[in-house]
C-alpha cells in the first residue's frame, strides 16, 4: 500500500471512528500496561523499590523460615532470620560457627535494626521485661522470653517473634529453628514479650 494511501486511510478512521480490531487490541494492551506499571511504582515508592533480586531473596527466605513474607513485612528481618536457620548451638556463642538463644537475638537486633541490647537471657528479659503480656499483642521483632519446668518466674530461654504464631530461637538441641508458640511445650512455658522498640 502506498504511504498516501496509508494516511487517506487513518484519516478516514479518524473521521468514523471506526479502527481496525487489532488497532484497538493493542490500544488497551498500552493502557493496561501504563495503569499496571504506575500503580506498581507506585506502591513500591513507599516501601522503597524492590527488585526482582530482593523478591527472589524474600522467597527463599519464606520457604526456609516456613512464613509467607507480605509486601508490609519487615523484610530485613526474615532475610537476616533466614541466614541464621541451620546454625548450630554452643552455649555463649555468638556467631554462625555456634550461636545460644541470647546470642542469636543479640546478633539480629544488631544487623536488623542496628541496636545494642544485652547479651544474656537474664539481661535481656530484665531489660524488656512485661511489655507484651500475651502472645496475641506481639508485634515482627519482638523478643519472647520462656522460663523453664520449674521455675515459672525465671526466664531461661529467648527468641525473636516472626509472624503468624512462629519465632526463631536457638535451641540447645536443634540448632536455630523456627517454632510455633501455640505448641503445648512453649505455650506452658510462656513468660512474656519485648517490644523491640
Amino acid at each position: 500500500m502506498a504511504p498516501n494511501t496509508r494516511q487517506q486511510q487513518r484519516g478516514k478512521h479518524l473521521q468514523t471512528g471506526h479502527f481496525p480490531r487489532f488497532a484497538f487490541l493493542k490500544t488497551v494492551r498500552l493502557l493496561f500496561c501504563a495503569v499496571f506499571l504506575a500503580g506498581l511504582f507506585t506502591s513500591c515508592a513507599t516501601k522503597g523499590t524492590l527488585t526482582a533480586k530482593d523478591y527472589r531473596a524474600l522467597a527463599r527466605a519464606g520457604i526456609t523460615l516456613g512464613v509467607d513474607i507480605d509486601y508490609d513485612d519487615d523484610h530485613q528481618l526474615f532475610l537476616e532470620a533466614a541466614k541464621w536457620v541451620g546454625t548450630p548451638y554452643r552455649l555463649g556463642g555468638n556467631s554462625k560457627r555456634g550461636v545460644d538463644c541470647s546470642g542469636l537475638t543479640r546478633q539480629l537486633y544488631k544487623k536488623v535494626y542496628h541496636r545494642r541490647i544485652p547479651r544474656t537471657t537474664t539481661e535481656q528479659y530484665d531489660e524488656k521485661r512485661g511489655s507484651v503480656r500475651r502472645p496475641s499483642q506481639l508485634r515482627q521483632g519482638d523478643l519472647v522470653f520462656f522460663h523453664s519446668a520449674g521455675r515459672k518466674k525465671t526466664c531461661n530461654h529467648v527468641g525473636i517473634f516472626l509472624k503468624d504464631g512462629k519465632f526463631i530461637h536457638a535451641s540447645s538441641s536443634r540448632g536455630v529453628i523456627v517454632d510455633r508458640l501455640e505448641s503445648n511445650y512453649w505455650k506452658k512455658r510462656w513468660l512474656s514479650g519485648g517490644r523491640k522498640d
